[in-house]
């Protein structure tokens, strides 16, 4: 019978409604953000600067092409101060204008922008022409109030009008939008400048243009500028599904052909829905109103599924496109309080929350069940962004203590004495030699407002628009004389109903007169199923028709049963891990009772699920320690669920690394000499993960290793993989077992073969990095890899089941005499020798036979020098480059 998963798409109760915070406590944790961004801010200056970022793991800056190449991240570095430039109107918000006029005279001392290289014109307009913008707006207001700066001649317009021009070359294709990519000497010449060669583009990186380039023009008196990032707009616009009217990921720059088709709210797309809007805010031109609001209610129709945020494709808007989402997406909700759309942006406020409070940070994406995908954490501003509109919307303290818990977060489990790094993995803790510019320009700007009250603010902020990168541009840019560019294609009677559309921005301060209503939404999606409260069975009048499908009668290839899921509302989706995952739209069911059907169906299953799952492990580190490594190469490992049990263990176990022979291990070491008082190193597959461990702990061995035998399997994609016994009893197996994926398993086998003993320290989290502040985080890391409990969401639009269809038999009725839980979780009492290890099924799932080839002792794929793979190991993977320049 294969093992029906439950996705916990639900969340933990939090505690009750939060009383108002005193003003004490707010002005506290006001100037714990002001102290937090000392911290960053102070060791940029000292440990990194005129370099474009800090390094804060090895207190160094990163200087592009004297540092290992990340890939498409590093197109954001130019060789131009880009954190200083990126801080500049921070400083002013946190009432630090000395710093700020410091800044400032540095920047136009210092920065050059006619470097010979290649930058993303993206990045490089939302951080770098933003940022000269917002300081410019910073300069201009200290200017009129007659105590700083009064030496200001306009110096940061004129580098923001020469970075424009720089820009420009970039527009000049058939279609109007630029190339991802521009050389700030040579423009875009083609190959010899590394420009002009590419042919697809992100929609965010073409339409997230209009609010700096619109501010420029403005400002200087040029509509050079503005035109040419309204044609872009204008360009995407036409190039919508017309009956969607969503739009794609990615798009080719001269024919105007989608390539990437899904449709979400999150990276690739996010920041053109946002300057949709926001240009309307800040230009008045009710065009763009239009557009975003025809956008919105797609999205709303098709996207948002509260409290989740499903990608889809265009072409087809009721198939989801994809199971997980980004974290990118948590701008979102902030965006929904522009537009006053409050209710799902506190619905998916929470959720986000919900996952925050999972993992301590939001992972780069995770599932419909929270569980990490992407397990990065590159320390990302657009889940406080939200906090803060959301409190700004309703007053309510929750969004206070939301904010507190972030920067608890923060200061737990990122703070190193050099600043803070980015989380290389959020379930073991371990850390990224990275602090991105976008950390101090943005994070700390809208941690800062959330506590501060309006006399702590040096200017009013309502008179300003937040770019993307959170700059400041003045509403006032709206009166100010400009050519107007020809007029655009503007939407025709028959496309655009705007009979609903609100045509003004919502007076946030009148909207929730109540603060407890934010917290009767957000009641549903934290208490959901609640088991003491079954709901009554709906009325079924006589002769309507069957009893409903219930779930321990469910075959996952019965067509009769899809049939009904289907008139349900249930819809599966199948996995590329073998697994299906059921999703329940109750919009989608044929009638009221055949979606109160399919809620109850989902409940059932989910409880099913549940009595048979065992307990989740967190993740478990594997540490080389040895030189060169020196305990800074922290693997994320899967755990046994038998063996030592690691987290109990104050010091873990340490020892040389040693390849079994045989090495699957599946029967007796004749290397016993060589594995005696060492950690074995054996290969996943030909028998169960509890033999292994038994052989190896007869030959003497302190722990063991397996390895993935799946080539191209990492941890950075893979879910957490835990390896279950054999269906007897493991209480015999006294040492600890752990898993890795194939990616890290190579990186391991690499130093062997170049270092010959090679030490690891197998624990539950990363030790002795040599930080200051080990000693503080070694209670942090433990909770920060310990599970917490959560409950479903019953009355929710949507609910997501996972099965395992890994094993080949149907699901079918269970027994009167036997109990859901003992029959979905039972071992097979017939185990072949051939047989794949059982595994817990929220990885991926273990196959019915395995390779039985044993690797040979050189093999092409191992023939990179250890430095080369740990420098790939470095990189974010190839699919994961693609949220990176979509502003990540």
């Amino acid at each position: 019978m294969p093992l029906v998963l439950l996705l916990l798409m639900l969340f933990g109760a939090l505690c009750s409604p939060g009383q108002a915070m005193s003003r004490e406590e707010k002005q506290r944790l006001k100037n714990q953000v002001v102290e937090m961004f000392d911290h960053a801010y102070q060791n940029y200056m000292d440990h990194a600067y005129p370099a474009d970022e800090l390094m804060p793991l090895t207190c160094r800056g990163r200087v592009r092409g004297l540092e290992p190449s990340r890939g498409d991240i590093d197109d954001a570095l130019g060789k131009f101060s880009l954190t200083l430039i990126d801080t500049l109107d921070t400083l002013v918000l946190l009432n630090k204008t000395t710093e700020f006029e410091d800044a400032v005279r540095r920047v136009l001392s210092d920065v050059r922008l006619d470097n010979d290289i290649v930058v993303s014109v993206f990045e490089t307009n939302i951080r770098v022409l933003g940022g000269l913008l917002g300081g410019h707006s910073m300069a201009v207001m200290l200017k009129e109030g007659g105590q700083h700066m009064q030496w200001y001649q306009d110096e940061l317009l004129h580098m923001a009008k020469d970075l424009g021009l720089r820009l420009l070359p970039a527009f000049n294709t058939s279609s109007g939008l630029p190339y991802p990519r521009v050389n700030l000497k040579h423009g875009v010449r083609g190959p010899e400048t590394r420009t002009g060669t590419e042919t697809d583009t992100c929609t965010a990186c073409a339409g997230t243009i209009i609010l700096e380039f619109a501010a420029l023009s403005r400002f200087t008196g040029d509509p050079v500028f503005e035109a040419h990032a309204r044609r872009a707009l204008d360009f995407l616009w036409e190039k919508r599904q017309r009956n969607s009217n969503l739009v794609g990921t990615t798009i080719n720059i001269h024919s105007g052909e989608w390539v990437r088709r899904d449709s979400g709210v999150g990276a690739g797309i996010d920041s053109y829905y946002e300057y949709l809007l926001k240009a309307y805010v800040l230009l008045g031109d009710d065009l763009f109103l239009e557009r975003f609001n025809i956008h919105y209610a797609s999205i709303m129709k098709y996207i948002s599924q509260p409290p989740l945020l499903l990608d889809v494709h265009i072409h087809k808007p009721l198939l989801p496109a994809r199971t997980w989402m980004d974290s990118l997406l948590a701008f979102f909700p902030g965006l929904q309080v522009l537009k006053g759309d409050i209710r799902p942006a506190i619905e998916t406020h929470e959720m986000l929350y919900q996952v925050t409070k999972k993992h301590n940070f939001l992972p780069e994406a995770f599932t419909t069940d929270f569980r990490v995908h992407w397990a990065q954490h590159p320390l990302r501003p657009e889940f406080a962004e939200s906090t803060y509109f959301l409190y700004k919307a309703t007053g309510d303290p929750y969004y206070l203590e939301a904010g507190r818990t972030i920067m608890d977060n923060l200061n737990r489990f990122a703070r190193v004495p050099c600043g803070f790094a980015a989380m290389k993995d959020v379930r073991t803790g371990s850390h990224e030699d990275r602090m991105d510019s976008f950390f101090l320009a943005e994070m700390f700007k809208y941690l800062f407002l959330l506590f501060a009250e309006p006399d702590d603010i040096p200017f009013d902020v309502e008179d300003y628009v937040f770019t993307t990168e959170a700059h400041l541009l003045p509403l006032s840019l709206s009166m100010a004389p400009h050519s107007l560019p020809a007029p655009s294609n503007r939407t025709s009677d028959e496309e655009l109903d705007d009979s609903n559309f609100d045509w003004t921005c919502p007076n946030t301060h009148l909207l929730f007169p109540d603060p407890a209503f934010p917290r009767i939404l957000r009641e549903p999606i934290r208490s959901a199923v609640d088991k003491s409260c079954p709901r009554p069975a709906p009325y079924r009048e006589p002769g309507m028709g069957r009893p409903p499908l219930r779930a321990q009668d469910f075959m996952a290839n019965n067509p009769e049963h899809l049939e009904l899921l289907r008139r349900m509302g249930v819809s599966l989706i199948h996995l590329k891990d073998g697994r299906v995952q059921l999703v329940q739209h109750a919009t989608q069911a044929v009638s009221a009772v055949a979606a109160e059907d399919g809620v109850r169906f989902m409940q059932e299953m989910m409880e099913l699920s549940s009595q048979q799952q065992k307990e989740q492990l967190p993740p478990r580190a594997i540490q080389i320690v040895s030189h060169p490594f020196f305990g800074r190469v922290v693997l994320t490992a899967g755990p046994a669920q038998f063996g030592t049990d690691l987290s109990k263990s104050s010091t873990g176990v340490r020892g040389f690394v040693t390849v079994a022979e045989p090495y699957s291990g599946c029967s007796e070491i004749v290397n016993a000499e060589y594995i005696q008082g060492h950690i074995a190193l054996l290969q996943r597959g030909q028998c169960m993960f509890a033999e292994k461990a038994r052989h190896i702990q007869k030959a003497g061995a302190i722990g063991g290793i397996v390895i993935d035998d799946n080539e191209g399997s990492s941890s950075d994609t893979a879910p957490l993989f835990q390896m279950a016994g054999d269906g007897r009893s493991t209480d015999d197996i006294t040492l600890p077992l752990l898993f890795l994926f194939h990616k890290e398993g190579n990186i391991l086998l690499e130093a062997l073969k170049e270092y010959r003993e090679v030490e690891v320290l197998l624990s539950d989290k990363a030790r002795d990095r040599g930080a200051d502040v080990q000693e503080r985080e070694e209670d942090c890391l433990t909770e920060a890899t310990t599970p917490t409990s959560h409950e479903p969401i019953g009355q929710s639009q949507m609910s997501t089941v996972e099965l395992d269809e890994s094993a080949p038999e149907e699901v079918s009725p269970v027994d009167e005499d036997t109990s859901p839980a003992e029959e979905v979780s039972a071992p097979k009492e017939e185990v072949k020798p051939a047989e794949a290890e059982p595994a817990v099924a929220q990885p991926q799932e273990d196959r019915d036979s395995e390779k039985e080839e044993k690797p040979e002792e050189d093999t092409d794929s191992s023939s990179q020098s250890v430095d080369e793979l740990l420098a790939d190991w470095r990189e974010d993977l190839e699919a994961f480059k693609q949220m990176e320049k979509d502003e990540l």
